[in-house]
Parts: structure tokens; C-alpha cells; sequence
């Protein structure tokens, strides 16, 4: 090993230190038998327990997951309609429309979207000011990765099956689909993590009313970082690292190609 890939692997051991040794600590702590959890006093299981029976951290931790699955839902719709839109008609007018709310700052975006709600549509804010947030942030990461996925495919298979006589539902349910599901399914999983753990745009189209994860959370951090905190942290990262392997599995049973699609076709 040479002088400069040694620099390259000490500069890479370092960055992945410092993204992941913070996240270790916070697993680790989550089971501390400490309340002040400045230092290791033992093992336990305690603040886990205390956990799942905190009746209003439970409330908190199933609004965000509602509100989770209910935009990326809605943003796995919409974003791959979009992504679709840019990649066929070209306009220069859909990218900006579309990428805008990905490069806009999130407490711009908060803010204009707390003002449309109360000023425009009038609307009480709740579960459903967040939803639309959270699916109006989330739409432009879903066309992001359906239009790579749709650049990289051959055009001359669509051409194909309209040949044949495919109408365009037909040409989207049997062919472009199946191509572009695991960019579908990561989108998804993006959004989903996007939304449940935001902070940002959540604070200002909440209101008053039903608690949700990260508002809770960053309310107990006011008066200390508890091994409380640490256990629901760890939760999300566990939550988080289930769905990265998902997205993995789904994408390596995907469907490789246009003509590996074609022959599943022909032999059902």
C-alpha cells in the first residue's frame, strides 16, 4: 500500500468515525441503568420498558407513522407521475416546479406552507397540514430517483409494445412499471423516512393538538438527553436499517432489464 492510498483510507476511517460513532453511543446509552446518563453505570433494560409503557410517546411515535405512511403514499403517486411528466414531455417548466420544494430551505418552505394553510385555505392545523407538507416535501426526492431510473432504460420498448397494439395503460401497467418499481419502492422508503423524522416543517404546520415524534422528542431534550431519548432513537435507526434492507432485497429480485421483462411477459 502506497503513501497516498494509506492518506485514503486513514481520511475515509475517520469520516465513517465521525458518522457513526455518535450514532454507537446512542445505542449504547440506550442502555444505561443511569437517569443522568453522563457516564456507563451498568446494563438495563429499564428505559425501553419505560418506553413502550409512556402512553403519550406511544401516541406520538403512531401519529408520525400515520402521517409517514399517508404522504409517502401520496408522494410515491404524485412523485412518479411526475417523474414520468418530466421524462416524456420535456418541458423546462416541470423540473423547476417539481424540484423547487427538494432545494428550497426547510424552514422557507415551512413557513410558506403555514401561511397558504391559514391565510389561503383557511384550514385548522393538525394531521393533515402535516400530511400535505409532508407529501408537497417528499414529491420531488420520488421523481428524482424514478426519472434517473427511467434515463437509463431503452425507449425503443416502449415503441415496441405500442407496435403491438399496447395501449398506454397497458404500455405503463405491463412494461414501464415493472421497470421502474425499485425506484418506486426506494422513493417510498424515502419518504417514509423524510417524514417521520422531520422536524422542521412539522413544527410549523403541527399546531395544537395530537403530540408527534420528533416535536416529543425534541421537548424532552429541553431538560436532559435521558436514556428515554436514546431508546426511541435507537428504534428509528433500527426502523430505518429494516427498510434499507427491504429497498435492497426488492431491487435485487427486480427485474434487470427491458428484455428480462419481456420474457417473464411471454412466458406467463
Amino acid at each position: 500500500m502506497n503513501l497516498g492510498n494509506a492518506w485514503l483510507w486513514f481520511a475515509a476511517a475517520v469520516v465513517y468515525a465521525f458518522l457513526y460513532i455518535p450514532l454507537v453511543i446512542v445505542v449504547v446509552y440506550s442502555f444505561n441503568d443511569s437517569k443522568l446518563n453522563a457516564e456507563w453505570v451498568g446494563f438495563t433494560l429499564f428505559w425501553y420498558q419505560a418506553l413502550f409503557n409512556n402512553n403519550e410517546m406511544l401516541t406520538a411515535a403512531r401519529n408520525s407513522l400515520i402521517i409517514a405512511v399517508s404522504a409517502s403514499f401520496g408522494a410515491t403517486v404524485l412523485g412518479t407521475m411526475a417523474g414520468l411528466a418530466i421524462h416524456r414531455y420535456k418541458l423546462k417548466v416541470l423540473p423547476i416546479l417539481v424540484f423547487t420544494p427538494v432545494a428550497m430551505p426547510e424552514i422557507l418552505l415551512g413557513v410558506s406552507l403555514l401561511l397558504f394553510f391559514l391565510q389561503v385555505l383557511n384550514l385548522t392545523l393538525g394531521m393533515i397540514s402535516i400530511i400535505i407538507a409532508h407529501t408537497t416535501f417528499c414529491i420531488g426526492f420520488v421523481a428524482i430517483i424514478v426519472r434517473a431510473r427511467l434515463q437509463g432504460m431503452d425507449e425503443s420498448i416502449f415503441e415496441a409494445a405500442r407496435d403491438l397494439g399496447a395501449s398506454p395503460w397497458q404500455t405503463f401497467r405491463l412494461v414501464t412499471l415493472p421497470l421502474i418499481m425499485p425506484a418506486v419502492v426506494a422513493g417510498a422508503l424515502m419518504s417514509f423516512t423524510l417524514s417521520i423524522d422531520d422536524f422542521v416543517i412539522t413544527f410549523f404546520t403541527k399546531g395544537v393538538g395530537e403530540p408527534i415524534l420528533p416535536i416529543q422528542i425534541y421537548t424532552m431534550i429541553k431538560v436532559a438527553v435521558t436514556p428515554e431519548v436514546n431508546a426511541i432513537s435507537t428504534l428509528l435507526m433500527l426502523l430505518t436499517l429494516v427498510m434499507i434492507i427491504i429497498a435492497a432485497r426488492l431491487e435485487s429480485r427486480a427485474p434487470s432489464s427491458e428484455v428480462e421483462i419481456l420474457h417473464e411477459k411471454s412466458r406467463k
